[in-house]
Formats: structure tokens, C-alpha cells, sequence
């Protein structure tokens, strides 16, 4: 069928074929947007030179008669270019002859991603390619949690009868997922999923997601949506236009004078490309000169149409790389006879609410509720067990040990064996966390010597899982994964406590670190030091012989530990750093004392040993728990044969530890901490665990585990998602009710001392505990001794700057015999002066050229009378300062005194 349109009759006709299934409603509906596209454009555009002229072919709905078509259009008829055809496996076939032939091929339906322009330069996709739609279904998928899907969809053109489709449905109906993609043709899509709800499986739990191509025909030939309530699809965002509701109305009148009204009430997305795409090739046409390039038409028509752009019915048409740019996803719900939009996705931002425009997920409250199938208002899991699927196969180890981590038991009436205990309670509360429902079948294995066997039985098929007290360790991990371990790791060791107190004669330095000792002595002979510093010019407490100063330094600091110095302090900065250092004492003494009382009553419970190495050259038999790995790790410490010993449970390692080697049972026990917990929870009062330590220099084992798992097979799917539930758990408050029921530990808690506690070193206090208040008190007095030497220097600057001291050695040195001197100046010698000046027993007159002394009694110690002379000799200082030599009187007053001095020595 030929078609030709067009009015003015010298305008150069350009061919054009259409090759479209003729028999399909949707087929017709695109050809009669494509005839409204030429007429409405060259109605607009009246003075254009060039005309399409469509040629017709009907594909009939196979892919072979599709190239049969384009071969005649393009052999026959000398098109310049093809528009179709309708599906993307016929377009395959076409884009061959295409580009063989050098003839544009634009398509407005086909949207395979496997059909690649980049490959195919003749090929021209005005539409939009389906791995958009994939990646704004998969951004749905995400946002509910769900795990995985199934892709419904066709790879051939055969016709699937009612009975394949049945079929079909009930093996998926059988499997657990419960998420299901249809991607295919609409007239097959929806007879999906018309058997689909025949059988059951439109119910609650079930989640069905429509493409683009299915959301789009949902109301093709009049379709109710009662068949497909509760569905999620994606449909590309058209954008609402004053064209293209003009469009539509033509479009209602068109069909209702042709009597299709029952073809649609809409033209679908498809229809609008194909207006769109016919509109850009007749844009095209018209840029190209026919007459140049009739030769090489087919690559400048090519050029010319991928430089189109305008604004389309179906929005922007602009082609990069010979496709349409990808474009906005509107997610919608079917809600009654609606199509609910409930959120868009966009290429740059992910899924953003519908109204708002803002990044979200589906699960949060911005968004209305969505109605699943079977008008369910709960989220679905995605997966579930069918009555008829497979149940996953448990293994479990029979354990004869520690009942409280696994224990079996067959009941003797009914002869149903149940597994119980710490591990099953951690297992099936994960269970309850996964997002889908999980039906666990157990069976009992004897591990034997230990449980490498069964964890291998795992990767032979034999379980789905392993579930117990099973040691996640780098040997298992190659033949299975692992869940995130729901104990704690490690391996330690327990030994008998004995009763120290009050034995040890040196327990009152434990309380400190060795480095805190030493920091703190230094600090003491530091503040001591600059004490003395800012009081010996002024206070006579701490002048005299070298040996007194510093025996009073040191000890008015060290006195300060018990705030009980008896030299007071006149000086502002030695107070102020004395100040600061008292409040370092206090907190210093506080802490002692408190950490003391800790140790006196700790030191009750003392573990035997700690070092693994004395264990080994004195003999001692230590103990492991059978069947485990531990062994193997004793054996590496080089601990000889005949000094390990096995034990099966918490009694046996009770019954050993309690005999001693000397009894023909063992100093220490070594096993994972979760049984050495359980150990010493039940004789709590009789051992202590401790960190093994190996005091042999360049020599560190490891005692590192990862702790206690579940085993799955290799790449499962369910090992993340138990893993994340085991995290669940433990930060729930299940965890602590699981633990009390099987461990008591609410009650242990109270009946038994914190063996932690048992490694007193662990508890010293360090340095590191008080640098802050170290620092303060060193800032202080460095800050003191800045401003003390700062105020030193300005105030005797005269001798700094004299020349007449000569070298900078000479100047420090007057500097130094300055520092030796008293600060007469100082308030407290001048207070001292005018006290003796009135006593009675120190007469001394001052007269304008010198100072006369009366004699003193022969009672008084020289000390005394050096002193009160000095006294009076500070009083006329200004005076004898600016006299350059001393005064006759001054000179017989000294010689006065050394004759004193000699009279003293010679009286009996």
C-alpha cells in the first residue's frame, strides 16, 4: 500500500518506506500517528521544497517477511529511508540491509539494548533504549530490599499457547522468589498475567513490575485494569503541552470518524515517537540537497537528521550517537481504574518523589501508601518458601560437652530428636530478621574427633548449612563461607586462684606504673627547685649552706604531698606555681589512695601463672578441649605430648584443674573464650581467665581466632543476609535475654567477681592517665620562671649593659652574686630592719656620714648580731650606694665583727 502526501505538486518527492505490522493494533495506531505527522507538519510548513512520499510494506508479524519488505523498498521502490520496523528482532535483520545499502533505518519502537547504533551506522533509535528502564527498575528493586528477581520475557517470536503459559507460571510458582519483571510484548504480557491471577499467584506476598513497553498498552482495545490491581510499573515521562493536547483531541475525532474508538482513548508513548521521528525526517530532507548528493544521499540525510532538535510531542527530540538521550521514569501504581504515579526516576538522581522532587526511597512516610497484590498494604518480602520448595537441610554436631552452646535431645516417648542451646536460639532469631521466610530442617551429625568433616559435608551438598559451635577458622573458609561470627574471638586460658592478701610486702607501689613514679619524683625536685629559685633572694627559709637549701627545697616539695610544709613561701610567683602543684598533689594522692584500696582487696584472687613459657620448663600438664583446634595451637607452643590432656565438658576441667599436676591433672586449661567464660561462670570462685603471655624475646603467638559462625556453602546468598541479621540481634535486646537463659549471666553478674580484675598490671595507673595535669603544672612554671628571670634582668640591667664588667662571662657572673645576695629591698628584710632598729637590745644611730652600732651582749649568737648589723646597715643602703668607697667607720665595723668572730672561737 502507497501513500503519498503532499500538495505541492513541484516540490521534489522524497520516498520514504514504512515497513510495520499492518494486522496489529498497535501497528495502526502508529501508522495513524505517522499520517497525522506529515500533515500536520507540511500544513506548517508550506513553502518546504521537499515532500515525503510513504511507501507501505506490511512485516506481518515475522522477521523474515520484515526484511523481504525493506529489500523491496529499497531495491524496487529506491527509498531514501525506512521508518520501522515495530519489534526489535525484525529490526535486526533490516539494519544489515540498511547499511549495506547505505539507507537510514529509524525505528520508534525497537528498544533492545542489544541493538547498537554504535555498531550499526545506518540504524537510528527514536526511542528509548529498555537499559534505562532496567536501571530505574533495578533502583525499585533496591529501594524495597529485596534480593533478587525474576525476568519474565520472550527470545523468540513464537506464539506461547495458554497451556505454556501455564506451565511456565506453576515452575515459578514452585520457586522462591516472589518478584517478577515482565518485559515483553503487551498482548502476551497481559495474558501472563491473566493466568497468573488464575492460579493464585496475584496474591498477597507476590510483586509483579511492568516495563515501559506493557505500562504504556496497559488500556490498548479498551483493557480493564482489574486484572492487574496492586502492580508496579515504569513508563516513560511524557510532559504535559498545549501540542499535544491538541493532538490528542485530533486524535478521538480521527478514530471516532473512522470507527476505532476502541483502539485507545490515548495515543501511547510509542505513537507520539512515531509523529516525532517523522516530523525530524521531513526537518532532515529538507537540509539535504537532493541534487548534489543523490549519489551519496543516504550519509548526509544520516548527518542531517542527527543534528535535528526540537521540542516533540513525547518532549525533547534530540538524537546523541543516532539515539534518543535517556529520559525521565514515572513509577506508578494500579489502584482501582487509576494509574497512581508514586515517583519518578531520573538518569542524574535516582528515584525522587513524584511531588516534591526530592531524593527518597519508596520506604519512606513522604510517599503514600502502594496497594500490592491482593489490596495488601504490607511491603512483601520478595521470597518465600513454598509448601512444595525445598527447605533448607541444617546440620547440626552432636556436642557431649557444653550443653549450654548445643545440645540434642531425643524424646523417648515420640523419639523426635531437637536441637537446643545458645547457637539454635542465635540461628533461628536471625532467621527471623531476613526478609523472607526461612524453614530450617535439622539433621544430627557426630563431628568425631572435630568438625572439619561436617563443615566439608557442607560443600559436598549434603547440608544447605551448618549451624553450632563451629570455630570460624582460615582451613574451613576454603571449602565454605562464613556468617559474621555471634561470639567473641580468641583463644585464653584459665588457672586456679590463690589467696595473696596481705602477703605482699610491696603491693603499695603497684597502684602506680613505673613511669608515673619516676614523672612524678622529677616533678617533685622540679617544683622543689623552682621554689628555692623565687625564694632565696627574699625569704631567709631557704638561704644558708648549700646543703641546707637544698635539703629545704627538697623537702618543702616533697612536703606538699601531704600538705604539711612548715617554710612559707613571700614570694607571688613561687605561690602561684605552689598553688597550681597542691591541686596536682591532691589529685595525684586521691587517685593512689583509691587505686591502693582496688588493689588490697583485688589481690585476694591471684591467677597461679600468666606465662606460658614457665608452664612449659616446669612440667606442668595443661588442658584442652578434644576435638578442637586448640590442640594443634598447644603443639606449636612446643608443649611436649605427655603434658596435654583433653577434657569434654566444664565438669572434667573442673575435676582436672582441681587435682594439679602433682594429682595427674593440669596447672592451666587453653580453649576459645566462650567456653572458658562458661567455665568460669559456673566456678567463678576458683579460677581466673587470663591473657596467656610468652616472655621469650622476638617470639609472640598468636591467639587470635574469629570466633563462632554458621557455615553456608560457597557464593550463597543467604551468608550476607544472615550476617547482617546476626548483627540485628546482638545489638537487640534479645541478645541479653538469649545469654541469660542459657549462661544466667543476670545472676552471675552479682555472685561473682569481675575476673578481669585477676591482672592487676592491667590496672596500674600510668602516665598517660595524668599528662593533662603534668602539663598544667609545667606550663605554670615555666610561664613563672619566664616572668621571674624576665623581671631579674630588667631589673639589674645597668650591670648587663656596663661596660666595665668587660666579657658576657664577667657580667654573668656579677649577675650570679647579684642571685646569691639578699634583696634587701625585699618588704620582708625591711619589715625584719625596722623591728630590730627599735628593739631595745640593738641600738644603733645613724648619722649623717655613717652608722654607729652599740655594743651588743656577749649572749647573743653571731648569727643574731650579723643579722641585726646588716639590718642597720640596710637602712642607710641609698646613702653607702653612691659613695665609691666605704666610710673608715664601715671598714672598723667589719673588722669588728671577724674580731668577734675570733673571740667566739677562743672562749671556752
Amino acid at each position: 500500500m502507497d501513500a503519498g502526501l503532499g500538495q505541492n505538486t513541484s516540490s521534489d518527492e522524497i520516498k520514504v518506506g514504512v515497513v510495520i505490522d499492518l494486522k496489529t493494533n498497535f501497528s495502526k495506531i502508529c501508522l495513524t500517528s505517522i499520517n497525522m505527522s506529515l500533515s500536520d507538519f507540511y500544513q506548517t510548513h508550506p513553502h518546504y521544497r521537499t515532500r515525503l512520499a510513504l511507501h507501505v510494506r506490511d512485516s506481518m508479524e515475522d522477521t523474515v517477511e520484515a526484511s523481504v519488505a525493506a529489500y523491496d523498498l529499497i531495491n524496487n521502490e529506491k527509498v531514501r529511508a525506512i521508518i520501522g520496523p515495530r519489534s526489535s528482532m525484525q529490526a535486526e535483520f533490516m539494519i544489515k540491509l540498511a547499511t549495506k545499502s547505505q539507507v537510514p533505518t529509524i525505528t520508534f519502537s525497537a528498544t533492545s539494548p542489544l541493538l547498537r547504533t554504535i555498531n550499526n551506522p545506518y540504524f537510528v533509535r527514536a526511542t528509548i533504549d529498555d537499559s534505562f528502564q532496567a536501571e530505574a527498575i533495578a533502583s525499585i528493586v533496591k529501594s524495597f530490599g529485596w534480593r533478587s528477581v525474576v525476568a519474565i520475557y520472550v527470545d523468540n517470536e513464537l506464539e506461547a499457547s495458554d497451556d505454556h503459559i501455564l506451565k511456565e507460571l506453576y515452575k515459578l510458582k514452585t520457586e522462591q522468589t516472589r518478584v517478577f519483571v515482565i518485559n515483553m510484548d503487551a498482548s502476551l504480557g497481559f495474558r501472563v498475567l491473566k493466568k497468573a491471577r488464575e492460579i493464585g499467584m496475584m496474591e498477597e506476598g507476590y510483586v509483579w513490575l511492568l516495563s515501559n513497553g506493557m505500562t504504556h498498552m496497559m488500556r490498548d482495545n479498551g483493557r480493564s485494569l482489574e486484572t492487574m490491581q496492586g502492580l508496579l510499573g515504569v513508563r516513560s515521562y511524557v510532559p504535559q503541552s498545549k501540542e499535544r493536547e491538541d493532538f490528542s483531541l485530533r486524535w478521538k475525532r480521527k478514530l471516532e470518524k473512522e470507527n476505532r474508538a476502541g483502539d485507545g482513548t490515548e495515543p501511547n508513548v510509542f505513537a507520539l515517537w512515531a509523529y516525532d521521528s517523522v516530523t525530524a525526517l521531513a526537518m532532515a530532507v529538507e537540509k539535504t540537497n537532493t541534487e548534489t548528493y543523490m549519489r551519496t544521499y543516504g550519509p548526509h540525510l544520516l548527518e542531517a537528521l542527527s543534528n535535528v532538535e526540537f521540542k516533540g510531542l513525547a518532549g525533547e527530540f534530540k538524537l546523541i550517537n543516532r539515539q534518543l538521550e535517556s529520559s525521565t521514569f514515572e513509577i506508578i501504581n494500579v489502584i482501582g481504574d487509576e494509574e497512581r504515579v508514586i515517583g519518578l526516576w531520573t538518569p542524574s538522581s535516582g528515584l525522587v518523589n513524584a511531588k516534591s522532587n526530592k531524593t527518597t526511597s519508596f520506604l519512606g512516610k513522604r510517599f503514600g501508601p502502594v496497594i500490592w497484590p491482593g489490596n495488601s498494604t504490607v511491603v512483601p518480602k520478595g521470597w518465600e518458601i513454598p509448601t512444595s520448595g525445598k527447605k533448607i537441610k541444617v546440620g547440626v554436631p552432636v556436642n557431649r560437652g557444653f550443653l549450654n552452646f548445643l545440645e540434642i535431645k531425643t524424646d523417648p516417648i515420640t523419639n523426635v530428636t531437637t536441637a537446643t542451646g545458645y547457637a539454635i536460639d542465635i540461628f533461628e532469631a536471625a532467621l527471623k530478621e531476613l526478609p523472607y521466610s526461612v524453614i530450617p530442617q535439622y539433621g544430627f551429625e557426630s563431628p568425631g574427633d572435630n568438625y572439619n568433616n561436617l563443615v566439608y559435608q557442607v560443600s559436598e551438598g549434603k547440608w544447605d548449612a551448618v549451624v553450632g559451635d563451629i570455630t570460624i577458622t582460615s582451613n574451613r573458609s576454603s571449602y565454605v563461607d562464613f556468617t559474621l561470627p555471634y561470639t567473641e574471638s580468641g583463644v585464653s586460658m584459665i588457672v586456679p586462684v590463690r589467696d595473696n592478701k596481705n602477703k605482699n610486702a610491696w603491693v603499695f607501689l603497684k597502684p602506680w606504673s613505673l613511669d608515673l613514679w619516676i614523672t612524678t619524683g622529677c616533678f617533685f625536685v622540679l617544683i622543689g627547685f623552682v621554689v628555692w629559685l623565687f625564694e632565696h633572694r627574699v625569704n631567709t627559709d631557704f638561704r644558708g649552706p648549700l646543703h641546707h637549701q637544698i635539703g629545704t627545697s627538697v623537702c618543702f616539695s616533697f612536703s606538699t604531698m601531704v600538705f604539711a610544709h612548715r617554710e612559707k613561701v613571700v614570694s607571688n610567683l613561687a605561690r602561684f606555681v605552689v598553688v597550681v602543684w597542691c591541686f596536682v598533689v591532691l589529685v595525684l594522692t586521691q587517685s593512689y589512695t583509691a587505686n591502693l584500696t582496688s588493689f588490697l582487696t583485688v589481690q585476694s584472687l591471684q591467677p597461679t601463672t600468666t606465662n606460658v613459657k614457665d608452664l612449659i620448663s616446669k612440667g606442668e600438664s595443661v588442658g584442652y578441649q578434644v576435638g578442637t583446634f586448640v590442640y594443634d595451637l598447644l603443639r606449636d607452643l612446643n608443649f611436649p605430648e605427655s603434658q596435654l590432656k583433653p577434657f569434654g565438658s566444664a565438669e572434667e576441667c573442673d575435676d582436672l584443674l582441681s587435682k594439679g599436676t602433682s594429682k595427674g591433672g593440669i596447672a592451666a586449661a587453653f580453649d576459645e573464650v566462650p567456653y572458658l567464660k562458661d567455665i568460669v561462670s559456673q566456678y567463678c570462685s576458683k579460677y581466673a581467665m587470663v591473657e596467656p603471655s610468652f616472655k621469650t624475646a622476638g617470639f609472640k603467638p598468636s591467639f587470635k581466632t574469629a570466633g563462632f559462625g554458621f557455615a553456608f556453602p560457597k557464593n550463597s546468598p543467604m551468608t550476607g543476609d544472615i550476617s547482617r541479621a546476626i548483627l540485628k540481634v546482638t545489638q537487640s535486646k534479645e541478645m541479653s535475654l538469649i545469654e541469660n537463659k542459657w549462661f544466667n549471666r543476670l545472676n552471675l553478674a552479682s555472685d561473682c567477681p569481675d575476673q578481669a580484675t585477676a591482672d592487676l598490671s592491667s590496672n596500674r595507673l600510668s602516665v598517660s592517665s595524668f599528662w593533662g595535669l603534668f602539663l598544667i603544672a609545667g606550663v605554670a612554671s615555666f610561664l613563672a620562671l619566664l616572668v621571674f628571670v624576665a623581671l631579674f634582668l630588667y631589673e639589674h640591667r645597668h650591670t648587663l649593659c656596663s661596660k666595665s664588667e668587660g666579657s658576657i662571662w664577667r657580667k654573668l657572673k656579677s649577675l650570679f652574686r647579684i642571685f646569691d645576695e639578699k634583696d634587701t629591698r625585699s618588704h620582708t628584710f625591711k619589715s625584719n630592719a625596722v623591728h630590730n632598729v627599735s628593739s631595745p637590745i640593738t641600738p644603733c644611730t645613724l648619722s649623717p656620714s655613717n652608722v654607729q652600732i652599740r655594743p651588743l651582749p656577749r649572749s647573743m649568737s653571731l648569727n643574731r648580731e650579723f643579722e641585726i648589723r646588716r639590718a642597720c646597715f640596710s637602712m642607710s643602703e641609698e646613702r653607702f650606694r653612691t659613695q665609691p668607697k666605704h666610710d673608715k667607720h664601715g671598714e672598723s665595723d667589719i673588722e669588728f665583727g671577724a674580731e668577734r668572730q675570733r673571740e667566739a672561737k677562743q672562749t671556752p
